[in-house]
């Protein structure tokens, strides 16, 4: 049997972005759903693959949001929780606090068609073990808001020098101990819940999802996918799982993401970053089994997983 993988997609709007970055137009709630969504499921369905998407559910709540979730549940794939206002400081919120924005999601996504989700993805993967709880109380199978790599810091530092002074997002991405969190799944001690980080390269503990591939394809699209080739096979080498996160940037010309030109890899034309893509999950098919993150989480169940103590998510 081939190792198996998951692909998923956090369908961060453009809203969300500028709210992070400081830029007073989110309050217009700009979107670029329509575009993003429907580009995303053609490439998804060109190579058969069902996915997990997580869903803002202030984004539910709209028109074009809900009807990204009917799509995408008419497709097949899975949609998980992404929180209620995609605050990337959920570390700050208070455990009542944290409830209600895992509540107000979940509310938003069944309104607009999809089942309830039993997922669930933090914001600028924030997690703490007041949310963890939050999510076993209310029956979630698995969290997927670890990124265990050491360039935290960095990209806080890169995303402050160029943000707004209302970002209020100054303690972005963890530590570098973030690198010392396992890079396939394991299991949270307290309350039994799975967490599925988003996989970085192996023993480098480098970032390997869209935005860092589109970044290098910038510079050199060959370096760009012999970096993806590299992280496939110390993946297969070590025995790690591979779990790929997306973003809707990952398929938007700039011209479809006005204000966003801050952001990794977005001078790349629309064209390519859709062909890069879709090199990228045959890739990934020739090598491993490809699922959406619960149909990966449901295929452990059974094996013997490690455990690790919340207080360790910081």
């Amino acid at each position: 049997m081939r190792p198996v993988a998951s692909v998923s997609l956090d369908l961060d709007n453009l809203w969300a972005y500028l709210k992070t970055h400081g830029d007073p137009a989110w309050e217009r709630r700009p979107s670029f759903l329509p575009s993003a969504v429907p580009r995303l499921l053609d490439v998804f369905g060109e190579h058969g693959l069902t996915t997990t998407v997580f869903v803002v559910g202030a984004d539910a709540e709209r028109d074009d949001g809900a009807g990204a979730v009917a799509a995408i549940t008419a497709a097949g794939h899975e949609v998980a929780n992404h929180s209620f206002g995609h605050e990337p400081w959920l570390h700050r919120y208070s455990p009542a606090e944290l409830d209600d924005e895992v509540a107000r999601a979940e509310r938003a996504i069944v309104a607009a068609g999809a089942p309830k989700p039993t997922g669930f993805r933090g914001p600028g993967y924030s997690v703490t073990p007041q949310l963890l709880d939050v999510l076993t109380r209310r029956g979630y199978r698995y969290d997927a808001s670890v990124l265990p790599t050491w360039i935290g810091p960095l990209a806080r530092a890169y995303h402050n020098r160029t943000a707004g002074p209302d970002s209020g997002a100054t303690d972005l991405f963890g530590g570098f101990g973030k690198v010392r969190a396992p890079n396939q799944a394991y299991r949270w001690r307290a309350g039994g819940l799975v967490e599925l980080p988003v996989t970085t390269m192996p023993l480098l503990r480098v970032p390997i999802h869209g935005a860092y591939l589109l970044q290098l394809h910038q510079i050199s699209p060959r370096l760009a996918r012999g970096y993806f080739r590299t992280a496939l096979r110390l993946c297969r080498a070590t025995g790690a799982g591979q779990s790929l996160l997306l973003h809707p940037t990952d398929v938007l010309a700039a011209a479809e993401a006005p204000g966003m030109e801050f952001f990794p890899g977005m001078a790349v034309p629309g064209g390519e970053k859709v062909a890069l893509l879709g090199w990228v999950l045959s890739s990934l098919r020739r090598h491993f089994d490809v699922v959406g993150t619960g149909e990966h989480v449901a295929r452990l169940d059974g094996t013997a997983l490690r455990e690790r103590d919340p207080v360790a998510c910081g």
